[in-house]
């Protein structure tokens, strides 16, 4: 195989949870050399989750923490910072998520290590971002969810607000936005020299992904609220329920498609009374309930079989357990399977972005805690033996 892309390219994650940490999952797919740097006591993303029988290590963190080595360092204190600034001196990315100002406290800000380091790239991930009113305010992915826009949309007309799938979104997102930048950032370095720092704040990602909603509020006033499993711009356009109790999604965005699902439904006479956009959504209640009648006629294997021969856009609701068994997603290797002494196989969500000629790979799962403190401290730094015993008998490792 090719070298990978980032090969040579050294990575400190001293963040915590999965913003900041998944950045720098997704850069050592690639090939960076990632030093997960958390405190002694250990990062408490550890204990979130599933516990598996690995000292207690979590699910989430043997998958998130993937390809990572990991040091123990006590940033507070005198000591611990000044070992972090050695790693920084030999680095060319830091990644972290601590709450605006609390690096600086410990001198450790991005002023700080850029005149260490010129050419450092520094990716701070925060709930509001390092600048503003609110960049003081502790921030969550379920808080970004609901101060960016997205919450509000969640859920049925006129109910209660919830979380998009109840999971951790934005940090996913605003991961994502990091790894962008930190590859822009290092692109930036190699043509001039100069490092830069890249500010992402959680609720910006998902605001960012809000399509037409800004646009047409500023031109229009017009404020989106909860639709459901619907929307007001395409009918019809959600989910409906089949006759073994599965759940199908089906999206008809113009006349073309809703024509071809009223010849899987057998029903021509559909494509003419509702042969319109707007006929469809002025009449929104009747054409949903024709569609859920006849979804709710057939099983789920009969109503894909026969919008997919129709060319209709349609899928399952799957769970978890639905993944697993679709062909599809073996076939695209979307779950790595990896072995983990005492715990057997661990199946993960695989490598992307795909690459044809450098794919990323995924060496091994989340790393032990300390594992590489020797190694690191020792073969990188050049700590002899004597100074990493008496580091760690003081509690600064």
């Amino acid at each position: 195989m090719s070298q990978l892309p980032l090969a040579g390219v050294r990575v400190l994650d001293a963040a915590t949870f999965i913003a900041a940490p998944y950045c720098a999952a997704i850069l050592s797919e690639f090939g960076a050399e990632v030093i997960k740097v958390e405190s002694p006591d250990g990062d408490p993303f550890r204990r979130f989750g599933t516990p598996t029988g690995r000292d207690g290590d979590s699910l989430a963190w043997l998958s998130e923490a993937r390809n990572k080595r990991s040091v123990t360092l006590d940033l507070r204190r005198p000591q611990g910072a000044d070992l972090f600034r050695r790693l920084v001196a030999v680095s060319d990315v830091v990644c972290e998520n601590f709450r605006p100002g609390t690096l600086e406290k410990w001198g450790l800000g991005w002023e700080s290590l850029k005149a260490l380091k010129p050419g450092l790239v520094m990716l701070r991930v925060s709930g509001y971002g390092q600048t503003g009113p609110y960049r003081d305010r502790p921030g969550f992915a379920r808080i970004a969810h609901a101060v960016g826009g997205l919450s509000n949309l969640a859920g049925l007309p006129g109910g209660t607000p919830v979380t998009p799938g109840s999971t951790s979104l934005a940090d996913y997102m605003s991961g994502l936005q990091g790894a962008v930048g930190v590859l822009l950032a290092l692109r930036h370095r190699d043509q001039t020299g100069e490092g830069q720092m890249i500010d992402v704040a959680l609720y910006e990602s998902v605001f960012r992904v809000l399509d037409e909603l800004a646009p047409a509020f500023a031109m229009t006033g017009k404020v989106r609220e909860r639709e459901g499993s619907g929307t007001l711009n395409a009918c019809p356009h959600g989910h409906f329920e089949t006759e073994d109790q599965r759940w199908v999604a089906i999206a008809c965005t113009n006349d073309k498609m809703f024509a071809r699902l009223c010849e899987a439904m057998a029903r021509p006479d559909l494509a003419t009374r509702w042969a319109k956009v707007a006929d469809r959504l002025a009449e929104r209640q009747a054409v949903d309930a024709t569609v859920a009648a006849w979804t709710a006629a057939l099983p789920l294997d009969a109503v894909m079989s026969r919008c997919l021969a129709a060319e209709v856009p349609c899928g399952p609701l799957n769970t978890i357990a639905d993944i697993f068994a679709d062909p599809h997603y073996a076939a695209r290797e979307n779950l790595a399977r990896l072995s983990e002494p005492g715990l057997g196989e661990v199946v993960i969500p695989n490598v992307l972005p795909r690459l044809s000629a450098t794919p990323g790979r995924i060496d091994h799962l989340g790393p032990a805690l300390g594992e590489g403190n020797r190694a690191i401290y020792g073969d990188l730094l050049g700590l002899d033996a004597d100074e990493i015993a008496r580091l760690r008998e003081a509690g600064v490792i």
